[in-house]
């Protein structure tokens, strides 16, 4: 049993060699008696410009005659201490399900790469299939898109190694903790995800890698999935599923056929030609409610000053990030995905439709920020009881959005003060967006319900900021890939389709994560369902 300390505050100032003597200071213990510990949690407080604070929460192991006497003086401390004993992390004792082909993992995100890792170091030797490129030709297919060159339909910021994560910022904050959270954590960091001189992912409240870092840590993972007896098949995109009797069979891909009686379907919330052929395969999919709206650009100094005050903070601290949510009106807006020092970047999958998104480098060193602006789409809003109802408004906005951008994925973009008055901009204004930009009302690609929300809460954002919100704002989008439309659903215990035999939907387009971190936990808890049921093929 151990003690955990929470909201234990230490001015940025001061510097993290004074955290022990705080901790010391509020058990009332001397400092010498402070042996074992370490840091649970670590996020920064910027209410009070005057004095910013980093917030800690600690675990702490005492003698238990001294833990005894630390908790019954507890109610007086300063910060709150409690009794703290989590269960270490654990894989299932493996089945004894004999496997005559070994499993199947569709998508090479977070959720599919995760799922894949912990299989292979259970002896399953999965194989992984990715419809895109190795992330080293990802990246420069990438580049050229950028540049202005031809888009890549199966190598771009959503298809390729890794997943839309690759290019997604790097943001590896997660809402849940736990052991499973705490081991794909550590998965990352020994994967070329901890930098030298940077808070140690493991326990930031806001843990950055940048998308500069993020190909080396996704290729590192694929190749632990290779040293532990599986494989990864990059050009190979799944096309169809084979049932016998409610059992899967096969799986078809562009290269053939491939026997199998287990697929994680782990293949993100863009690949739209899968959702398709799980319904034709009568796979049971449904609709989800869904964040949709625009990207919200700023100055990075304004973020800065508003965040920090007068004190130039950011030659420590780096660049500012926020966290804004306006609540009333028709519906709440609310930010999500801030890229500090950031740019906006094409999300786009498919030809003929036009999304954004943001991402920044490990620096952090753009001069712009920008972050997610969006509401959630009730079903109400759908229209339609088609279970791709939501997958066909992204659609249809998408494709409007790529129309006005007379074809060439220019990228809409309005200032904030035109967007409230119901005007196009008169003047394209600056963004970080690295194609061509057009002036264009925003307000025509989006739903109403969106439009409407949006112009409700910008105000009170601005509220927030005491009118400096709006101000040097720029709009893009529209922003409508920041979740899935559907879910796939599946059994709270086997995490197997209900009805299907071998068929396990994983991650954010299987509609149950949201973020780097949760759809790779969501892939290890899925690895973990497969191993307690089957047999290992290791030898």
């Amino acid at each position: 049993m151990a003690l955990r300390v929470s909201n234990l505050r230490l001015s940025v100032d001061v510097g993290e060699n004074a955290l022990p003597d705080l901790i010391s200071r509020t058990l009332g213990i001397p400092p010498g008696d402070l042996h074992d510990w370490r840091i649970l949690r670590k996020s920064l407080d910027v209410r009070d410009k005057r004095d910013l604070r980093f917030v800690y929460n600690a675990e702490v192991r005492l003698p238990e005659d001294a833990q005894s006497r630390v908790l019954k003086r507890a109610a007086y401390a300063a910060a709150k201490i409690e009794a703290f004993d989590e269960p270490p992390f654990e894989m299932p004792t493996p089945g004894s399900v004999a496997l005559t082909h070994r499993p199947v993992v569709i998508g090479s995100g977070p959720a599919g790469l995760v799922a894949g890792y912990f299989l292979a170091e259970m002896g399953y030797q999965p194989l992984v299939l990715e419809r895109g490129s190795p992330v080293h030709e990802r990246i420069r297919d990438v580049k050229t898109f950028d540049d202005g060159g031809a888009f890549h339909p199966e190598s771009n910021y959503l298809f390729g190694e890794g997943g839309a994560g690759t290019f997604s910022d790097g943001k590896l904050t997660c809402r849940n903790t736990g052991p499973d959270v705490m081991r794909v954590l550590k998965l990352f960091a020994d994967c070329k995800g901890q930098q030298p001189g940077k808070p140690s992912i493991m326990y930031f409240h806001r843990p950055h890698l940048g998308s500069n870092r993020l190909p080396a840590v996704v290729k590192a993972i694929r190749q632990r999935i290779e040293s532990l007896g599986g494989e990864v098949r990059f050009k190979t995109r799944v096309e169809d599923l084979v049932f016998q009797e409610g059992r899967l069979k096969a799986v078809v891909t562009s290269g053939g056929e491939i026997p199998a009686e287990l697929a994680v379907i782990a293949t993100g919330h863009s690949a739209r030609d899968m959702y398709e052929m799980l319904l034709r395969r009568g796979v049971p999919v449904v609709q989800k409610p869904f964040q949709i709206g625009v990207r919200v650009e700023h100055p990075q100094e304004l973020v800065n000053r508003v965040q920090y005050g007068f004190r130039p903070y950011e030659e420590t601290l780096g660049n500012a990030d926020y966290s804004l949510v306006a609540h009333g009106g028709s519906a709440d807006v609310f930010t999500f995905c801030m890229c500090a020092g950031g740019y906006v970047i094409p999300s786009v999958s498919q030809e003929g439709y036009f999304a954004t998104n943001g991402m920044s480098l490990s620096k952090r060193d753009s001069p712009y920020a920008n972050s997610g602006l969006v509401v959630t789409l009730p079903l109400s809003e759908f229209g339609s009881n088609d279970p791709l109802a939501g997958m066909r408004i992204q659609e249809q906005y998408e494709r409007k959005a790529f129309e006005l951008g007379r074809g060439s994925y220019a990228c809409p973009v309005q200032r904030a003060t035109d967007f409230m008055n119901w005007t196009a901009s008169p003047s394209v204004p600056a963004s970080s967006y690295p194609r061509e930009k057009m002036a264009i009302d925003l307000a025509e690609v989006l739903p109403p319900y969106i439009w409407k929300a949006l112009q409700s809460g910008l105000p009170r954002m601005d509220g927030m900021w005491r009118g400096k919100f709006m101000r040097d704002a720029v709009l893009v989008g529209p922003e409508s890939r920041g979740s899935s439309p559907v879910r796939i659903p599946r059994d709270d215990e086997t995490r197997e389709t209900p009805g299907l035999t071998g068929i396990y939907p994983a991650g954010e387009g299987a509609g149950y994560a949201g973020g780097i971190v949760s759809a790779a936990v969501d892939g290890l808890r899925t690895a973990k369902a497969i191993v307690a049921r089957y047999a290992s093929l290791r030898k």
